[in-house]
């Protein structure tokens, strides 16, 4: 019942690769459409939640809150879809959005340039150099967008528990090597890490809410999860906002009690 995650450059096989996980594993699949519309279900635009995951660094600088807004909604859709388990991602920065859960496989795919050149000339229609221009813009925002989001590179190894290379690999041997990856006991899943993920995901609901309640417009909080237990931290500047947070968490099914602890108070 594991849940395997696949960080990828563009054209790099990744998502055949979690779709030959899902038919073989009998797993579902889940791209970042999917993540798109059910994160739109708290109240904005799919194409915005969009730009929020492919807009390069410059662009969110300007817009900080809005960026915490939109990764926030993503995170708690992406958790709200892998909770049961049995499901492959194929997405942006799902070893990271997940860490903590034991069951969880990160997979990295790599691939030679040639590799992924000739993919996007294929179905792109593009030629060699515009290709590789392509792909080279792609890796690049990608790279500054994961430094900037989480101060990590996104190529490092220790990232990932499995790396695969698709020059000397077909997609049904990168999908036999996942899958019994994905079979070892260090992956299963056990009350442990069930926990693990029903607490990240609470968590994770409970600050998506927080972000889209007027009352906390503007204001940016860490929300953790021990069965049930919410710990919310972070500045709240007037001395009615903790009611209010309490108030908006203790909403949230499967809250039994809430904590504040505003690590600074400004105002009122």
């Amino acid at each position: 019942m594991s849940v395997i995650t696949i960080s990828r450059g563009s054209f790099s096989g990744g998502k055949m690769l979690g779709e030959c996980l899902a038919d073989s594993l009998g797993y579902r699949c889940i791209d970042r459409d999917v993540i798109v519309e059910r994160a739109a279900a708290y109240g904005v635009p799919q194409e915005d939640l969009r730009d929020a995951m492919s807009r390069p660094p410059s662009f969110w600088d300007r817009f900080r809150h809005r960026k915490y807004l939109y990764l926030t909604l993503i995170q708690a859709a992406l958790t709200e879809e892998v909770q049961a388990g049995r499901a492959v991602y194929h997405g942006n920065a799902g070893h990271l959005l997940l860490r903590g859960v034991s069951h969880v496989v990160r997979v990295r795919v790599i691939a030679p340039m040639s590799y992924r050149v000739a993919l996007v000339r294929e179905r792109l229609a593009m030629n060699d150099a515009d290709a590789l221009a392509y792909i080279q813009k792609m890796d690049q925002d990608r790279m500054k967008w994961t430094q900037y989001l989480y101060g990590v590179d996104w190529g490092d190894p220790s990232l990932y528990d499995l790396v695969m290379n698709c020059e000397s690999l077909n997609i049904q041997d990168a999908c036999r090597v996942v899958a019994e990856t994905a079979a070892l006991s260090c992956f299963a899943e056990t009350p442990e890490s069930q926990a693990a993920m029903h607490d990240l995901a609470l968590a994770s609901r409970v600050r998506a809410n927080l972000a889209m309640a007027p009352a906390m417009a503007n204001i940016e909080v860490e929300v953790s999860a021990n069965r049930g237990s919410v710990s919310v931290r972070g500045v709240l500047p007037t001395r009615g906002l903790p009611a209010d947070v309490e108030s908006i968490a203790r909403g949230v099914p499967g809250v039994l009690d809430v904590r504040c602890e505003p690590s600074s108070s400004r105002g009122g």
